[in-house]
């Protein structure tokens, strides 16, 4: 059998709708500079998608610094892997100044997010140690816990019962097996925006023993007096053994880290497969992040203007009556109730009258028969954005109540029939 056989006429669960989506619900084209509004298909939008926390993406020093290191450096260096001819001092001087922000003593600087996390998960497991995880974990974990080839637990999402009894269960497998137990959760999860409970899972370090890795990519930047995460937002960041997190969110870059003790962070820079197999993160991004770190540091302004955007919508959001589920972090459900071509039309009734963008997410990766419309607050954001995203909501919900989004699919793709 041809083993592209099995694609004919067949995209995937995701891509089945591709006939339908493509150019519009996914994959959508947005144009201009990057901030609460941009252009999509040559209009105006209000813009709720962006990882963009802080507002860095466009803030003059930035693009200044970005800008400069380009002109000096190129994009070439440095060449090679870093175990190889790709270590300098500016590196060490991000991994340095990350440790110190996120109250650890060393960090461990890595390419990328989604590539940083997996790889980690696969350096640290051998087949005798068991991985316990929350079943609620974005994909990159789930990527990570699949190259595990020893025993791997999920336990229910932020349930420390079940979490408990899982650990039981490792406990029992690792006494026979001779190896350890990792606990993988996230700070923040992204879909939810509900903190992990890691003060919780950290109790349970009196009673169980394990080490705790936490991804905190929506956490970062976002949570805690100093934005140090859900660690320091918690009171348990000393009790996170590995702190992770992406600069794709409050950064607005590119790149990831991971922080902890010296001995383990030593061992995963030799260890690290996807960091000794491939070419160092380029010297521009690498100065452009050590900018915005500063920025974080040195202007709380930023996120005390985040927060009171989150604040006005969420709040805005339940007031109207909507569901937002056990949201208490910067990312902002909508939970509603309908089917697939509902949600589409919707999306497409909100986008084209109100002129609000946000993405929808559908089953699989939500139970059928519900909607969830995400959304990202800035503090790029203001209360014009907040105020007409608000009436725009009202508008929409009450036309789904109604029955008005059945029928017919009112936005079709040309791009791939």
């Amino acid at each position: 059998m041809d083993l592209f056989a099995k694609f004919a006429g067949n995209r995937g669960p995701l891509g089945q709708y591709a006939h339908e989506a493509h150019g519009y619900y996914a994959f959508p084209k947005l144009e201009g500079e990057i901030g609460s509004r941009m252009n999509f298909q040559g209009k105006e939008f209000i813009i709720w998608n962006i990882n963009n926390y802080l507002g860095l993406a466009n803030h003059p020093e930035v693009r200044r610094v970005d800008a400069e290191a380009s002109a000096e450096w190129g994009l070439a260096y440095p060449m090679g892997a870093r175990i190889m001819s790709g270590d300098n001092t500016y590196i060490e001087q991000l991994e340095s100044e990350l440790a110190e922000f996120v109250n650890k003593e060393a960090a461990l600087l890595l390419n990328y997010g989604f590539q940083g996390i997996f790889s980690l998960i696969d350096a640290l497991l051998g087949r005798h140690d068991v991985v316990v995880y929350d079943s609620d974990s974005h994909a990159c974990i789930y990527d990570g816990v699949r190259l595990h080839i020893g025993r791997r637990l999920p336990f229910e999402h932020n349930n420390m019962e079940h979490l408990e009894k899982q650990l039981q269960r490792a406990t029992q497998l690792t006494e026979k097996s001779g190896g350890g137990i990792l606990v993988v959760t996230e700070g923040v999860f992204g879909m939810r925006g509900e903190q992990g409970k890691l003060k919780e899972i950290a109790e349970l370090k009196k009673k169980y023993e394990f080490r705790l890795l936490v991804d905190d990519a929506h956490g970062f930047g976002t949570l805690g007096e100093t934005g140090a995460g859900a660690g320091e937002e918690q009171g348990v960041q000393d009790e996170i053994d590995l702190y992770f997190s992406t600069f794709a969110k409050s950064l607005a870059s590119i790149g990831s880290f991971v922080a902890g003790d010296k001995d383990i962070i030593t061992y995963l820079l030799y260890n690290t497969r996807s960091q000794l197999f491939a070419k160092t993160l380029p010297m521009p991004l690498v100065i452009g992040n050590l900018k915005r770190l500063e920025l974080m540091r040195k202007h709380p302004e930023l996120k005390d203007k985040l927060w009171e955007n989150v604040n006005m919508l969420q709040n805005g959001l339940r007031e109207r009556g909507f569901d937002l589920g056990n949201c208490d972090a910067c990312v902002t459900p909508v939970y509603m109730h309908g089917t697939p071509y509902e949600a589409a039309n919707l999306v497409h009734d909100i986008r084209e009258q109100h002129r609000v963008f946000c993405s929808m997410v559908m089953y699989p990766m939500i139970p059928k028969g519900m909607i969830l419309l995400r959304m990202i607050p800035t503090a790029a954001h203001n209360k014009e954005d907040i105020e007409i995203t608000l009436d725009a909501f009202d508008a929409v919900s009450k036309r789904l109540k109604a029955g008005e989004y059945q029928g017919e699919l009112q936005y079709a793709s040309a791009e791939l029939q």
